[in-house]
């Protein structure tokens, strides 16, 4: 697996494209008439939270660096430092991963609730009060209700910027009282070179990334990371293989499951699996050639078979091995 270090975006001070969203951020900034909440949208890993925390560290008085970027901050200002060590007392940041640093499954309602007594203090040392979630689709029900109350009573002095992945998933509520940024994933020559100067791939293999990432730069080098090239070409062997199954192979794929990393590893290797039987479903239609009901199920059980193995706690060997036998008996028909 490659050694690829992958930092949190409150540690990143330089941000791949979206020059237009940062002028209109900084935009509506300088004319101070800045909305009290603010949803970025877009692919995973595009660069929503970097975005996040580059207009945070500005609001909250960091120093402008213009060799960072239009919302660029000098990394060694005071505040800069402030956010990157999570000690700021005018930032609050919502997410996933709790204090003790484990991912949770979502951001509960205790943790929403803290906005509104965080936005009913002044702040304590910066022009602004700034709260970040990353993400808003994280939200379960009663944590969405509590971030509406919040929404509907704008703070002074109070700027929320959610991070939202999925913002079809999102109460219509919040969605309506926010101003969005709508971010698109890169060029793939772009988002290959910005992988290729972080990762130890060459150009054919950061380009491979970028396009797995779907241009999305960020989730491109989380892939780098994961190992996916040795998983894609795994994914890849087996399929050319079917129906025969190289078994070894499979074993030796089941074994990345253990461990603390072996849920990223089963999801990538079952992403990888699926991107390619609907690449191959798709050459199949357009050449006309066999049916390709079989090859829809093998497809459907690979985006659902994930799902479930998390949701009940699921042998992840068992349920490659049931995949992989749908496979082959799609390839036989």
């Amino acid at each position: 697996m490659a050694e690829v270090e992958v930092p949190h975006p409150r540690e990143v001070f330089e941000l791949e494209g979206h020059v237009a969203e940062e002028e209109a951020f900084e935009a509506s900034r300088a004319r101070g008439r800045l909305h009290h909440a603010w949803l970025l949208t877009g692919p995973e890993g595009v660069g929503k939270a970097t975005f996040a925390y580059r207009a945070a560290r500005r609001l909250l008085g960091a120093a402008p660096d213009p060799s960072h970027g239009v919302l660029g901050a000098d990394p060694e200002h005071p505040v800069s430092r402030q956010v990157a060590a999570r000690s700021h007392p005018d930032l609050l940041v919502l997410e996933r991963v709790g204090e003790d640093g484990k991912p949770r499954k979502v951001i509960p309602v205790d943790d929403a609730r803290r906005l509104s007594e965080f936005f009913s203090k002044s702040p304590a040392s910066a022009p602004h009060r700034v709260a970040i979630i990353d993400a808003a689709d994280d939200l379960n029900m009663n944590a969405a209700n509590a971030l509406l109350k919040t929404l509907e009573e704008p703070p002074p002095r109070g700027v929320l910027l959610m991070v939202s992945h999925s913002p079809g998933r999102l109460l219509a509520t919040i969605r309506s009282r926010c101003r969005r940024l709508a971010f698109q994933p890169l060029d793939l020559e772009v988002a290959a070179e910005f992988v290729r100067r972080r990762a130890d791939v060459n150009t054919e293999e950061a380009l491979r990334l970028a396009s797995m990432g779907q241009g999305a730069p960020g989730r491109a080098l989380q892939l780098a990371a994961a190992g996916a090239i040795v998983v894609d070409d795994a994914a890849r062997a087996i399929l050319a293989e079917l129906p025969r199954l190289d078994e070894s192979l499979a074993l030796s794929l089941a074994d990345r499951f253990r461990g603390g990393e072996g849920p990223t590893q089963f999801n990538l290797l079952f992403e990888r699996l699926a991107e390619r039987v609907h690449a191959q479903a798709s050459r199949l239609a357009e050449e006309g050639v066999g049916p390709l009901d079989r090859w829809a199920q093998a497809w459907e059980t690979l985006q659902r078979l994930p799902r479930e193995v998390e949701a009940l706690n699921l042998d992840r060997t068992d349920a490659l091995f049931s995949a992989l036998t749908e496979l082959r008996q799609a390839a036989r028909a």
